[in-house]
């Protein structure tokens, strides 16, 4: 039997699986980085270690597994971060939290910042990247999570950033921020949509939360204001029939100027609130 070649491979992928996620897969498998090198390449015969690493992963993608754990990468604002199933996979609509942040935080001096649940770092990171005068504490009760952040920190020569293990603000006893972000678990244990898609793969400590998804962002509201500093900001992502419930929490626990922002899909993603001056 003649030996595929790439656009072979890629042909039959695409009846499989997405066709970009048909050309990612193939560009791991091969250890390429450019898709344009692809097509470029398209006649060349893919050796046999390869395509058993390819038709694995096409397997397993079949079966459901996420592409950014197949491939162990995943972008986020700037940033191309290592992925593992201990922590979240970075999505496209947290980066709003980001946006929101920075337009609180100054650049042109010295802020400090706490990520709760940071997970890969996508958060923290991207903050830090963008406020070099900024000092960054990311925080997780994984250690698993918080190695994957450090190594994600450590590849992008970030050195604003110190990571803690601890739930919430548990390793923050006594210090108060600017700026306060978390993207927590928000849906609710029973949730169906966790037995569906990426999420079956994802840790559920970092999914759920509650018989209402709400029990995290509870208690990160309610704690929030003894470590901020007057007029520093909370922001929370959650989600999209969220918004009232996370507005009411946040008043109840005295925050001023409450708003929830939307995501591109015109969907409530993230409230925010301010501690009184």
């Amino acid at each position: 039997m003649a030996t595929p070649t790439i656009t072979a491979c890629l042909r039959e992928a695409r009846a499989r699986i997405e066709p970009a996620e048909a050309e990612l897969l193939l560009l791991h498998a091969l250890r390429a980085y450019d898709r344009a090198w692809l097509y470029t390449h398209g006649d060349d015969a893919i050796e046999g270690g390869v395509l058993e690493r390819f038709q694995t992963l096409l397997s397993r993608r079949e079966a459901g597994e996420p592409i950014a754990y197949l491939t162990g990468r995943r972008g986020f604002w700037t940033l191309e971060l290592e992925t593992t199933a201990s922590a979240l996979i970075p999505r496209p609509e947290t980066e709003l939290l980001v946006e929101a942040a920075l337009e609180r935080i100054p650049a042109d001096r010295e802020a400090r910042i706490a990520d709760l649940g940071t997970g890969t770092g996508a958060i923290a990171l991207a903050l830090a990247s963008e406020r070099k005068r900024a000092h960054v504490i990311a925080v997780d009760v994984s250690e698993d999570a918080l190695a994957l952040a450090l190594a994600n920190a450590h590849g992008h020569e970030i050195r604003n950033v110190e990571f803690r293990r601890g739930d919430w603000f548990s390793s923050l006893a006594g210090e108060k921020f600017d700026v306060v972000v978390s993207n927590p678990p928000y849906i609710a244990e029973d949730d169906p949509h966790l037995r569906e898609g990426d999420l079956r793969y994802e840790p559920r400590l970092a999914l759920s939360s509650g018989t209402d998804g709400l029990d995290a962002i509870r208690v990160i509201a309610r704690d929030a204001p003894e470590h901020l500093r007057p007029g520093g900001w909370l922001l929370l992502e959650h989600g999209y029939e969220q918004g009232e419930s996370v507005r009411a929490l946040l008043i109840a626990a005295g925050f001023v100027d409450v708003s929830t922002l939307r995501d591109l899909e015109a969907r409530d993603r993230v409230t925010i609130g301010r501690v009184r001056v």
